[in-house]
This record gives C-alpha cells, sequence and structure tokens, in this order.
C-alpha cells in the first residue's frame, strides 16, 4: 500500500501518533491542477496533515484544514471525507509572483489564518481560527492545538520527488504527529510563555508527562525526510527505527485515497439560495447554466429553469433547487 494512515501509542506514556504516506492520493490532486514546485511542496504537506488528522479525531463526517493569506498564496485547504477520501487545492493571488525553489511557508502565505473545521454528518459544525505565527505549516499546526484545543502536539512533514528505474517522476508525501492523549484543560495564569502569552507545549504538561513527551519530541527529531516519504522505509519499520525504546503499540492500517464529495445535486443545492434574475445572468447563449468543481474538475451542465429559488421543476413554481 502507498496510501495509509497507521495509528500507534507508547505503552508506557500518555503519548499517541499517527503515521501516514501518500503517492497516488496526493499525485491525482495534482494532475488536476498545474502548480509551481513551491505550491505543490505546502499542499502535499497539507493533505498529509489533514490525513494525519482523519483517525485521531474519529470525525464521522468532514475534516477540513484552510490557510488562508495575504501572500502569493491566498489559500491552502484540504479536506478529508469519510471512507478515507481526500482532497486538496490551492489558489494563488492574482498575478502572483511565486518564488522558485523550496520557498518557505510565509514567503508564499505571508500573514493570515488557519482553519480546522469539524463538519459532522449529524451534529453541530465547529471551527477553531488561530492567526499564523511561524514560517512553516508544521509549526503553525503545533501552534493552533496548543492554543485552541490545549493538546502538545507534533507535526514532522515532509516531499519530495521518486523515480522508479524506467519510469517518470512523482510526487510522494508523508509525515508522523505525535500528541499528547486529552486530559482536563489546565489553567495557566497570565496566558502562555509564547509570543503575545499563546500557549506552547511545555504549558500544558508537567512533571512525568513532559519528560515523557520531550523524549518523543527528540526521537522524532532524528527522522530523515527519505524515512518520512518511502517507499523504502515502510511505516511500521520507521516507528521501530524511532521509537522502539518507547514500546509502540501499532494498529491495523487504514487505506486513504483520493476522492471528491461534489455531485449534481450538491451544485443545484448551492444555487437554490439564487433568485430567477440571478440564474439568468448564469446562463450561458447555450441556455445552459456551467458549474466546475475546484477540487477535481468534473463539468455540471444544468437546465436553468430548474435551479434557483424560483425554480420550476415537474410544475412546481414554488419549488427550489434539489436539496444534497
Amino acid at each position: 500500500m502507498t496510501d495509509q494512515i497507521q495509528r500507534f501509542l507508547f505503552e508506557r506514556t500518555n503519548v499517541r501518533g499517527e503515521i501516514v504516506t501518500l503517492e497516488r492520493a496526493f499525485g491525482e490532486v495534482l494532475e488536476r491542477h498545474e502548480y509551481p514546485p513551491a505550491v505543490n511542496r505546502l499542499l502535499g504537506e497539507l493533505l498529509a496533515a489533514v490525513a494525519l488528522l482523519t483517525d485521531t479525531v474519529k470525525l464521522d463526517g468532514t475534516l477540513s484544514i484552510e490557510v488562508r493569506g495575504q501572500g502569493a498564496l491566498s489559500l491552502l485547504m484540504a479536506e478529508s471525507n469519510p471512507g478515507g477520501e481526500l482532497r486538496a487545492i490551492a489558489r494563488l493571488a492574482e498575478e502572483a509572483a511565486i518564488p522558485e525553489g523550496r520557498a518557505g511557508f510565509r514567503e508564499l502565505v505571508g500573514e493570515g489564518q488557519i482553519m480546522i473545521t469539524l463538519d459532522p454528518t449529524d451534529g453541530q459544525r465547529y471551527q477553531g481560527i488561530v492567526a499564523l505565527e511561524h514560517d512553516s505549516l508544521s509549526a503553525c499546526l503545533a501552534a493552533y492545538f496548543a492554543q485552541s484545543e490545549q493538546l502538545p502536539t507534533r507535526f514532522a512533514l515532509s516531499l519530495g520527488q521518486s523515480r522508479e528505474p524506467g519510469g517518470t517522476d512523482h510526487w510522494r508525501a508523508g509525515g508522523v504527529m505525535l500528541q499528547q492523549l486529552p486530559k482536563a484543560s489546565p489553567y495557566v495564569a497570565g496566558g502562555g510563555s509564547g509570543e503575545g502569552g499563546l500557549l506552547k507545549p511545555g504549558d500544558i504538561v508537567e512533571g512525568e508527562d513532559a519528560e515523557n513527551w520531550n523524549r518523543a519530541n527528540h526521537l522524532l527529531d532524528t527522522v530523515e525526510d527519505l524515512e518520512l516519504i518511502g517507499p523504502s522505509v515502510a511505516p511500521t519499520d520507521l516507528l521501530v527505527r524511532l521509537f522502539h525504546e518507547e514500546a509502540p503499540r501499532v494498529y491495523a492500517m487504514q487505506p486513504v485515497r483520493f476522492g471528491c464529495t461534489c455531485s449534481e445535486d450538491r451544485v443545484r443545492n448551492s444555487l437554490s439560495i439564487y433568485s430567477a434574475k440571478d440564474i439568468e445572468t448564469m446562463t450561458t447563449e447555450e441556455g445552459i447554466v456551467t458549474a466546475d468543481c475546484q477540487f477535481c474538475g468534473a463539468h455540471y451542465r444544468l437546465d436553468p429553469t430548474t435551479l434557483g429559488f424560483g425554480a420550476t421543476d415537474s410544475g412546481n413554481d414554488e419549488g427550489k433547487g434539489d436539496g444534497a
């Protein structure tokens, strides 16, 4: 398997983790868009990050990570949908000049925010937002969990291109996440030790938990990029290399793949808020309304008389567009 998530737990500590490798799913994202290499790298890191969180959150619904910035890269977004389906997009600012090579995270995004949204199939939607304060996606995500969830969390994310004999170059993404098991939220008098009083992992854990957390992080510091992205080192082998002294308990591998939740019903539902006059302005000379999915590129051609708040469908003058 080239696309998989594996959960693990350190038997003698309160630290859990996930490890992910992505090839086909990431490749399918890139096949649908032509981004500069620097953007590909950040998009791959974000896709790996949302995959790492999928099994941790255990959400029956959609989990998304969205980075919005004021730089040349205005949007990065990745989603994990039920059944292990992943999708992602990036959006460049108009007339943006993307630096070549390994441009830094903040160099591309600039000032901005990172948002994590949980949208369950049944229940209330939740969204947490924090400002971008660091020059890497992994550090910004760690800051999000420390500040918004008060959970010490560490991400190691890596991207690379590999070539099989006689084949072509293709991207691979990989990563490891460590997280302290949830406890009651601590009270930190006077705020955290980070800039502006933001919480950091050291503000949240103490005593033996702090020692265990720091040791696990020191071990993760030794990982190499090629070990993270594979395919030479299997995830279970990597866990043994890094954490054999921590006695990791490894759970069953979970496959992931590229997948999109768009559909004609969803398009109709999104257009149901518009008036007949609005729909008329969207109608082409051919007498149809078209819509494209930004994630997968699916193209929809719809009859305008069946769309919008004032649409008529099967003789029902008061009908809206079909719901999702």
